[in-house]
Protein backbone atom coordinates (compact mmCIF):
# COMPACT_ATOMS: atom_id res chain seq x y z
CA UNK A 1 0.00 0.00 0.00
CA UNK A 2 1.29 3.23 -1.22
CA UNK A 3 2.54 5.59 1.57
CA UNK A 4 3.90 9.08 1.97
CA UNK A 5 7.58 9.61 4.22
CA UNK A 6 8.08 12.89 5.41
CA UNK A 7 11.61 13.60 7.16
CA UNK A 8 10.66 16.60 10.02
CA UNK A 9 12.53 19.27 11.12
CA UNK A 10 12.79 20.99 7.51
CA UNK A 11 12.01 24.99 6.83
CA UNK A 12 9.62 25.26 4.38
CA UNK A 13 10.39 28.65 2.26
CA UNK A 14 9.48 29.83 -1.23
CA UNK A 15 7.11 30.50 -3.49
CA UNK A 16 3.49 27.89 -4.24
CA UNK A 17 0.25 27.67 -6.18
CA UNK A 18 -2.78 26.68 -5.32
CA UNK A 19 -5.08 24.75 -7.44
CA UNK A 20 -8.61 24.75 -7.89
CA UNK A 21 -11.02 24.81 -5.03
CA UNK A 22 -12.13 21.36 -4.82
CA UNK A 23 -15.45 22.05 -3.14
CA UNK A 24 -16.73 24.44 -5.83
CA UNK A 25 -15.48 21.84 -8.55
CA UNK A 26 -17.25 19.36 -7.27
CA UNK A 27 -20.29 20.96 -7.53
CA UNK A 28 -20.02 22.96 -10.72
CA UNK A 29 -19.21 20.10 -12.13
CA UNK A 30 -22.61 18.23 -11.65
CA UNK A 31 -24.41 21.98 -11.82
CA UNK A 32 -23.01 21.29 -15.85
CA UNK A 33 -26.12 18.74 -15.55
CA UNK A 34 -28.73 22.09 -15.53
CA UNK A 35 -27.47 23.43 -18.45
CA UNK A 36 -28.74 23.60 -22.07
CA UNK A 37 -25.53 23.08 -23.89
CA UNK A 38 -21.61 22.75 -24.08
CA UNK A 39 -19.94 23.90 -20.41
CA UNK A 40 -16.22 24.24 -20.20
CA UNK A 41 -14.66 24.31 -16.94
CA UNK A 42 -11.52 25.85 -16.37
CA UNK A 43 -9.34 25.56 -13.29
CA UNK A 44 -10.13 22.28 -11.84
CA UNK A 45 -7.92 20.51 -9.45
CA UNK A 46 -6.81 17.45 -10.67
CA UNK A 47 -7.62 14.77 -7.45
CA UNK A 48 -9.27 11.96 -6.87
CA UNK A 49 -12.87 13.07 -6.31
CA UNK A 50 -12.70 15.30 -9.58
CA UNK A 51 -11.59 11.93 -11.92
CA UNK A 52 -14.76 10.14 -9.87
CA UNK A 53 -17.32 12.80 -10.93
CA UNK A 54 -16.31 12.97 -14.40
CA UNK A 55 -17.16 9.29 -14.54
CA UNK A 56 -20.49 10.26 -12.81
CA UNK A 57 -21.01 12.36 -15.60
CA UNK A 58 -19.85 10.33 -18.46
CA UNK A 59 -22.30 7.18 -16.79
CA UNK A 60 -24.97 9.22 -16.81
CA UNK A 61 -24.83 10.01 -20.51
CA UNK A 62 -23.02 13.13 -20.74
CA UNK A 63 -20.13 13.53 -22.76
CA UNK A 64 -17.04 14.71 -19.79
CA UNK A 65 -13.71 15.06 -21.28
CA UNK A 66 -10.37 16.20 -20.07
CA UNK A 67 -9.20 19.06 -23.16
CA UNK A 68 -6.09 19.61 -20.49
CA UNK A 69 -5.40 18.63 -16.97
CA UNK A 70 -7.07 21.10 -15.39
CA UNK A 71 -9.85 21.92 -18.05
CA UNK A 72 -13.25 19.76 -18.92
CA UNK A 73 -15.56 20.31 -21.92
CA UNK A 74 -19.10 18.69 -20.41
CA UNK A 75 -21.88 18.06 -23.19
CA UNK A 76 -24.85 17.26 -21.75
CA UNK A 77 -27.49 17.14 -24.50
CA UNK A 78 -27.91 13.14 -24.34
CA UNK A 79 -28.06 12.83 -20.12
CA UNK A 80 -31.05 10.28 -18.93
CA UNK A 81 -32.21 10.36 -15.48
CA UNK A 82 -30.45 6.58 -14.44
CA UNK A 83 -29.87 5.83 -11.04
CA UNK A 84 -26.39 7.00 -10.09
CA UNK A 85 -25.66 4.13 -7.97
CA UNK A 86 -22.03 3.08 -9.43
CA UNK A 87 -19.32 2.78 -7.84
CA UNK A 88 -17.32 6.39 -8.49
CA UNK A 89 -21.13 8.16 -7.84
CA UNK A 90 -20.54 6.58 -3.67
CA UNK A 91 -16.72 7.29 -3.49
CA UNK A 92 -18.16 10.69 -2.82
CA UNK A 93 -19.71 12.70 -0.47
CA UNK A 94 -20.91 15.46 -3.00
CA UNK A 95 -22.72 12.49 -5.57
CA UNK A 96 -25.58 14.26 -3.69
CA UNK A 97 -25.35 17.56 -6.10
CA UNK A 98 -26.53 14.61 -9.20
CA UNK A 99 -30.16 14.61 -7.34
CA UNK A 100 -30.53 18.46 -7.88
CA UNK A 101 -29.39 18.92 -11.31
CA UNK A 102 -31.01 15.88 -12.58
CA UNK A 103 -34.53 16.53 -10.46
CA UNK A 104 -34.53 20.34 -11.74
CA UNK A 105 -33.85 19.16 -15.55
CA UNK A 106 -35.94 16.03 -15.46
CA UNK A 107 -38.51 15.78 -12.85
CA UNK A 108 -36.48 12.34 -11.40
CA UNK A 109 -33.70 11.65 -10.09
CA UNK A 110 -32.08 8.76 -7.76
CA UNK A 111 -28.53 7.92 -6.32
CA UNK A 112 -26.54 6.37 -3.98
CA UNK A 113 -26.49 7.55 -0.29
CA UNK A 114 -23.21 9.60 -0.53
CA UNK A 115 -19.73 8.18 0.44
CA UNK A 116 -16.83 10.49 1.09
CA UNK A 117 -14.77 11.00 4.48
CA UNK A 118 -16.33 9.10 7.46
CA UNK A 119 -15.93 11.56 10.22
CA UNK A 120 -18.97 11.53 11.57
CA UNK A 121 -22.62 11.59 10.48
CA UNK A 122 -23.70 14.59 7.89
CA UNK A 123 -27.16 14.03 7.01
CA UNK A 124 -29.11 15.37 4.43
CA UNK A 125 -31.95 15.71 6.19
CA UNK A 126 -31.76 19.58 4.91
CA UNK A 127 -31.52 18.42 1.40
CA UNK A 128 -34.50 16.66 1.27
CA UNK A 129 -36.79 19.30 3.05
CA UNK A 130 -35.51 21.32 0.64
CA UNK A 131 -36.69 19.17 -2.25
CA UNK A 132 -39.64 18.22 -0.72
CA UNK A 133 -40.32 22.09 -0.34
CA UNK A 134 -39.97 22.39 -4.05
CA UNK A 135 -42.79 20.12 -4.30
CA UNK A 136 -40.71 16.51 -4.61
CA UNK A 137 -41.65 13.53 -3.37
CA UNK A 138 -38.42 11.63 -1.54
CA UNK A 139 -37.93 8.20 -0.76
CA UNK A 140 -34.78 6.73 0.90
CA UNK A 141 -34.23 2.42 0.48
CA UNK A 142 -32.33 -0.19 0.34
CA UNK A 143 -29.21 2.88 0.01
CA UNK A 144 -30.43 4.82 -2.69
CA UNK A 145 -32.18 8.24 -2.57
CA UNK A 146 -35.09 8.44 -5.05
CA UNK A 147 -36.73 12.10 -5.81
CA UNK A 148 -39.46 13.10 -8.52
CA UNK A 149 -41.93 15.72 -8.78
CA UNK A 150 -44.58 16.19 -11.38
CA UNK A 151 -44.03 19.86 -11.37
CA UNK A 152 -41.28 21.85 -8.82
CA UNK A 153 -42.66 25.53 -7.76
CA UNK A 154 -40.36 27.89 -6.28
CA UNK A 155 -40.58 28.08 -2.17
CA UNK A 156 -39.55 29.68 0.94
CA UNK A 157 -37.05 27.58 2.86
CA UNK A 158 -35.52 27.85 5.95
CA UNK A 159 -32.46 25.77 7.07
CA UNK A 160 -31.83 25.03 10.39
CA UNK A 161 -28.39 24.98 9.72
CA UNK A 162 -26.31 26.65 6.92
CA UNK A 163 -25.84 23.81 5.30
CA UNK A 164 -23.29 24.60 2.29
CA UNK A 165 -24.58 20.72 0.64
CA UNK A 166 -27.84 21.80 0.52
CA UNK A 167 -27.80 25.19 -0.42
CA UNK A 168 -26.24 23.89 -3.39
CA UNK A 169 -28.43 21.21 -3.96
CA UNK A 170 -31.55 23.22 -3.58
CA UNK A 171 -30.04 26.29 -6.03
CA UNK A 172 -29.74 23.50 -8.55
CA UNK A 173 -33.27 21.84 -8.41
CA UNK A 174 -34.92 25.22 -8.03
CA UNK A 175 -33.05 27.04 -11.17
CA UNK A 176 -35.51 25.14 -13.10
CA UNK A 177 -38.57 25.61 -10.94
CA UNK A 178 -41.26 27.74 -11.25
CA UNK A 179 -41.84 31.14 -9.78
CA UNK A 180 -39.45 32.28 -6.95
CA UNK A 181 -37.22 30.28 -4.32
CA UNK A 182 -35.92 32.19 -1.45
CA UNK A 183 -33.62 30.21 0.78
CA UNK A 184 -33.42 31.26 4.08
CA UNK A 185 -30.05 31.03 6.45
CA UNK A 186 -28.21 29.97 3.45
CA UNK A 187 -24.43 29.07 3.48
CA UNK A 188 -21.94 31.80 2.61
CA UNK A 189 -19.05 29.60 1.33
CA UNK A 190 -17.31 31.03 -1.34
CA UNK A 191 -17.93 27.68 -3.67
CA UNK A 192 -21.51 28.50 -2.76
CA UNK A 193 -21.31 31.97 -4.37
CA UNK A 194 -19.17 30.22 -7.38
CA UNK A 195 -22.02 27.32 -8.06
CA UNK A 196 -24.49 30.54 -7.99
CA UNK A 197 -21.94 32.35 -9.97
CA UNK A 198 -21.47 29.70 -12.41
CA UNK A 199 -25.62 28.96 -12.88
CA UNK A 200 -26.00 32.58 -13.97
CA UNK A 201 -23.26 32.91 -16.63
CA UNK A 202 -25.10 29.71 -18.13
CA UNK A 203 -28.96 32.07 -17.91
CA UNK A 204 -30.15 31.46 -14.36
CA UNK A 205 -31.43 34.48 -12.28
CA UNK A 206 -30.08 34.12 -8.43
CA UNK A 207 -29.32 36.75 -6.42
CA UNK A 208 -27.82 37.36 -2.69
CA UNK A 209 -25.31 34.20 -2.95
CA UNK A 210 -22.66 35.19 -0.26
CA UNK A 211 -25.28 35.76 2.16
CA UNK A 212 -28.35 34.95 4.86
CA UNK A 213 -30.85 35.22 1.86
CA UNK A 214 -30.70 33.71 -1.69
CA UNK A 215 -33.15 34.30 -4.37
CA UNK A 216 -33.72 32.13 -6.85
CA UNK A 217 -36.31 33.28 -10.11
CA UNK A 218 -36.45 29.74 -11.46
CA UNK A 219 -37.61 28.94 -15.14
CA UNK A 220 -34.57 30.80 -17.11
CA UNK A 221 -33.76 28.84 -20.29
CA UNK A 222 -30.14 27.77 -19.89
CA UNK A 223 -27.00 27.80 -22.15
CA UNK A 224 -23.68 26.35 -22.53
CA UNK A 225 -20.60 28.62 -21.74
CA UNK A 226 -17.18 28.57 -20.17
CA UNK A 227 -16.19 29.41 -16.44
CA UNK A 228 -13.21 29.04 -14.45
CA UNK A 229 -13.04 27.54 -10.77
CA UNK A 230 -12.18 30.00 -7.80
CA UNK A 231 -8.86 29.19 -6.18
CA UNK A 232 -8.82 26.38 -3.06
CA UNK A 233 -9.11 28.59 0.68
CA UNK A 234 -8.42 25.04 2.39
CA UNK A 235 -5.03 24.34 -0.17
CA UNK A 236 -3.82 28.08 0.84
CA UNK A 237 -4.75 27.59 4.19
CA UNK A 238 -3.18 24.00 4.45
CA UNK A 239 0.30 25.80 2.92
CA UNK A 240 -0.03 28.79 5.41
CA UNK A 241 0.19 26.52 7.99
CA UNK A 242 2.76 24.37 6.97
CA UNK A 243 5.07 27.73 6.99
CA UNK A 244 3.88 28.29 10.42
CA UNK A 245 4.62 24.93 11.97
CA UNK A 246 8.35 24.89 10.26
CA UNK A 247 9.54 28.16 11.14
CA UNK A 248 9.12 29.02 7.71
CA UNK A 249 8.57 31.56 5.27
CA UNK A 250 5.84 30.43 2.38
CA UNK A 251 4.20 32.72 -0.54
CA UNK A 252 1.06 31.17 -1.63
CA UNK A 253 0.07 32.57 -4.95
CA UNK A 254 -3.18 31.64 -6.87
CA UNK A 255 -5.74 32.64 -3.94
CA UNK A 256 -8.00 35.17 -3.13
CA UNK A 257 -6.94 36.76 0.31
CA UNK A 258 -10.33 37.73 1.08
CA UNK A 259 -11.24 34.27 1.51
CA UNK A 260 -8.09 33.65 3.73
CA UNK A 261 -8.86 36.62 6.59
CA UNK A 262 -9.95 34.04 9.26
CA UNK A 263 -6.77 32.32 9.48
CA UNK A 264 -4.30 35.02 8.25
CA UNK A 265 -5.94 36.56 11.90
CA UNK A 266 -5.27 33.80 13.77
CA UNK A 267 -1.55 33.27 12.28
CA UNK A 268 -1.02 36.77 13.37
CA UNK A 269 -2.11 36.60 16.71
CA UNK A 270 0.24 33.18 16.88
CA UNK A 271 2.99 36.38 15.79
CA UNK A 272 3.11 34.93 12.32
CA UNK A 273 4.15 37.77 9.82
CA UNK A 274 1.11 37.70 7.19
CA UNK A 275 1.39 40.21 4.60
CA UNK A 276 -1.08 39.85 1.53
CA UNK A 277 -0.94 40.67 -2.05
CA UNK A 278 -3.67 41.20 -4.74
CA UNK A 279 -3.65 37.29 -5.30
CA UNK A 280 -0.76 35.79 -2.85
CA UNK A 281 -0.13 36.00 0.81
CA UNK A 282 3.18 35.70 2.30
CA UNK A 283 3.81 33.74 5.57
CA UNK A 284 6.33 34.68 7.90
CA UNK A 285 6.73 32.49 11.06
CA UNK A 286 7.88 34.16 14.06
CA UNK A 287 10.93 32.48 16.43
CA UNK A 288 8.45 32.02 18.62
CA UNK A 289 5.24 31.48 18.37
CA UNK A 290 2.18 32.24 20.87
CA UNK A 291 -0.55 29.86 21.67
CA UNK A 292 -4.34 30.11 20.52
CA UNK A 293 -7.76 29.38 20.99
CA UNK A 294 -9.42 28.32 17.96
CA UNK A 295 -13.57 28.07 17.57
CA UNK A 296 -14.72 26.55 14.14
CA UNK A 297 -17.42 28.75 12.23
CA UNK A 298 -19.49 28.28 8.96
CA UNK A 299 -18.31 31.20 6.42
CA UNK A 300 -16.41 33.73 7.74
CA UNK A 301 -15.57 31.94 10.25
CA UNK A 302 -12.44 29.18 11.41
CA UNK A 303 -12.91 26.47 8.49
CA UNK A 304 -13.61 23.05 9.95
CA UNK A 305 -11.65 21.81 7.02
CA UNK A 306 -8.32 23.78 8.54
CA UNK A 307 -8.91 22.30 12.55
CA UNK A 308 -6.72 19.19 12.01
CA UNK A 309 -3.19 21.01 10.47
CA UNK A 310 -4.11 24.18 12.96
CA UNK A 311 -4.01 21.46 15.68
CA UNK A 312 -1.46 20.07 14.79
CA UNK A 313 0.60 23.48 14.65
CA UNK A 314 -0.65 24.32 17.88
CA UNK A 315 0.79 20.55 19.54
CA UNK A 316 4.29 22.64 18.65
CA UNK A 317 3.46 25.88 20.30
CA UNK A 318 4.31 26.29 23.97
CA UNK A 319 1.22 26.97 26.72
CA UNK A 320 -2.56 26.06 26.71
CA UNK A 321 -4.09 25.87 23.42
CA UNK A 322 -8.15 25.11 22.84
CA UNK A 323 -10.13 24.19 19.84
CA UNK A 324 -14.31 24.24 20.13
CA UNK A 325 -15.30 22.62 16.86
CA UNK A 326 -19.09 23.82 16.27
CA UNK A 327 -19.70 22.32 12.63
CA UNK A 328 -18.76 18.99 12.28
CA UNK A 329 -18.88 16.11 14.86
CA UNK A 330 -16.58 13.53 16.06
CA UNK A 331 -13.58 15.57 13.76
CA UNK A 332 -11.19 14.97 16.24
CA UNK A 333 -10.24 10.66 15.03
CA UNK A 334 -7.24 12.07 14.17
CA UNK A 335 -5.43 13.03 17.57
CA UNK A 336 -4.77 9.81 18.75
CA UNK A 337 -2.53 9.34 15.79
CA UNK A 338 -1.18 13.29 17.26
CA UNK A 339 -0.68 11.49 20.32
CA UNK A 340 1.54 8.34 19.02
CA UNK A 341 3.98 11.53 17.55
CA UNK A 342 3.74 12.98 21.32
CA UNK A 343 1.37 15.78 21.14
CA UNK A 344 -0.32 16.25 24.63
CA UNK A 345 -4.22 16.86 23.83
CA UNK A 346 -7.36 16.22 25.89
CA UNK A 347 -10.19 15.93 24.42
CA UNK A 348 -13.63 16.43 25.68
CA UNK A 349 -16.38 16.26 23.55
CA UNK A 350 -16.46 18.98 20.73
CA UNK A 351 -13.34 20.30 22.75
CA UNK A 352 -9.64 19.73 22.66
CA UNK A 353 -7.21 21.09 25.02
CA UNK A 354 -3.63 21.50 23.56
CA UNK A 355 -0.54 21.29 26.27
CA UNK A 356 1.92 22.41 23.97
CA UNK A 357 5.25 22.84 23.31
CA UNK A 358 5.58 19.14 22.37
CA UNK A 359 8.53 18.12 20.82
CA UNK A 360 6.95 15.25 18.03
CA UNK A 361 8.39 12.33 16.70
CA UNK A 362 8.16 10.60 13.85
CA UNK A 363 6.32 7.37 13.50
CA UNK A 364 3.87 5.16 11.67
CA UNK A 365 0.20 6.94 11.43
CA UNK A 366 -2.97 6.47 9.50
CA UNK A 367 -5.02 8.92 7.80
CA UNK A 368 -8.89 8.69 8.49
CA UNK A 369 -10.09 11.38 6.30
CA UNK A 370 -8.60 13.90 3.75
CA UNK A 371 -8.23 16.62 6.42
CA UNK A 372 -7.04 14.28 9.01
CA UNK A 373 -4.46 12.86 7.06
CA UNK A 374 -2.82 16.33 6.20
CA UNK A 375 -3.11 17.12 10.11
CA UNK A 376 -1.00 14.11 10.27
CA UNK A 377 1.46 15.67 7.83
CA UNK A 378 1.53 19.01 8.67
CA UNK A 379 2.95 17.36 11.97
CA UNK A 380 5.33 15.17 10.34
CA UNK A 381 6.77 18.43 8.71
CA UNK A 382 7.90 19.50 12.27
CA UNK A 383 8.84 15.87 13.78
CA UNK A 384 11.87 14.65 14.61
CA UNK A 385 13.11 11.69 12.48
CA UNK A 386 10.94 9.92 9.44
CA UNK A 387 6.88 10.07 9.65
CA UNK A 388 5.13 7.20 7.54
CA UNK A 389 1.57 8.30 6.57
CA UNK A 390 -0.63 5.04 5.75
CA UNK A 391 -4.06 5.74 3.96
CA UNK A 392 -2.66 8.34 1.74
CA UNK A 393 -5.16 7.96 -1.12
CA UNK A 394 -7.78 10.27 1.52
CA UNK A 395 -5.16 12.96 0.81
CA UNK A 396 -5.38 12.64 -3.16
CA UNK A 397 -8.85 13.47 -2.98
CA UNK A 398 -8.19 16.71 -2.17
CA UNK A 399 -4.79 18.15 -3.03
CA UNK A 400 -3.21 17.97 -6.58
CA UNK A 401 0.39 17.04 -6.85
CA UNK A 402 0.87 18.09 -2.84
CA UNK A 403 4.70 15.53 -2.64
CA UNK A 404 5.86 17.97 -5.36
CA UNK A 405 4.27 21.05 -3.88
CA UNK A 406 6.18 20.58 -0.68
CA UNK A 407 9.29 19.37 -1.72
CA UNK A 408 9.82 22.73 -3.90
CA UNK A 409 9.10 24.35 -0.76
CA UNK A 410 12.22 22.47 0.75
CA UNK A 411 10.25 19.58 2.57
CA UNK A 412 11.66 16.10 2.57
CA UNK A 413 8.89 13.88 1.23
CA UNK A 414 8.59 10.82 -0.91
CA UNK A 415 5.98 8.46 -2.07
CA UNK A 416 6.78 4.89 -0.88
CA UNK A 417 5.33 1.37 -1.35
CA UNK A 418 3.91 -0.75 1.61
CA UNK A 419 5.16 -0.18 4.92
CA UNK A 420 5.08 -3.06 8.05
CA UNK A 421 3.70 -1.38 11.04
CA UNK A 422 5.40 -3.28 14.37
CA UNK A 423 2.63 -5.38 15.21
CA UNK A 424 3.41 -7.28 11.94
CA UNK A 425 0.69 -5.74 9.63
CA UNK A 426 0.70 -3.62 6.56
CA UNK A 427 -1.18 -0.37 7.14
Amino acid sequence: MEHLAITGMQRLAGHVSVNGAKNAALAVIPAALCAGGVCVIDNLPMIDDVKSYIDVLNRLGARAELLDNHTLRVDPVHVAPVTADFDSAKKIRASYYVLGAMLGRFGEAAAALPGGCNFGARPIDFHIKGFEALGAEVIVEHGVIYVRADELKGAHIYLDFASVGATINIMLAAVNAKGLTVIENAAKEPHVVDVANFLNYIGANIRGAGTNTIRINGGERLRGGDYTIIPDMIEAGTFMIAGAITGGDVHVHNIIPKHMESVSAKLREMNCVVDEDEDSIRVRAAELLSPANVKTQVYPGFPTDLQPQMCALLTTVQGTSIIRETVTDNRFQYIGELERMGARIHVDGRQAVIDGGAVLSGTDVSASDLRAGMSLITAGLAAVGETRLANLHYVDRGYEDLDEKLRSLGACVERRGAVKSDVGSYI
